[in-house]
């Protein structure tokens, strides 16, 4: 019986996938997860300054974003990831 259930399960997707739309750049989420904390604004350039990052506006290089930043420490990955977000802006991400 369990059989027949995993099978049915295999068969369908739980929810359909439309067509899919290119996004350049990579999530914020991602380059702050290669990063440990704390992390000088300094050092986060030097490390990961050159990495592309989806904002609303398009894909910008994280040390554009960091540049209209004015904290110069970050004490956890939350507080990077909201002083970026601030900077950039939270709105949905454009598709070509």
């Amino acid at each position: 019986m369990a059989d027949d259930e995993d099978a049915e399960e295999e068969e369908a997707p739980a929810v359909e996938l439309g067509e899919r739309e290119p996004v350049e750049g990579q999530p914020l989420a991602r380059v702050a997860s290669r990063l440990t904390w704390p992390h000088e604004k300094s050092r986060v350039i030097e490390k990961e300054g050159g990495s592309v990052i989806r904002t609303p506006d398009g894909p910008q290089s994280l040390a554009d974003v960091l540049a209209d930043v004015d904290v110069t420490y970050f004490d956890t990955r939350q507080s990077f990831v909201t002083a970026v977000t601030a900077a950039a802006g939270d709105a949905p991400v454009q598709t070509e």
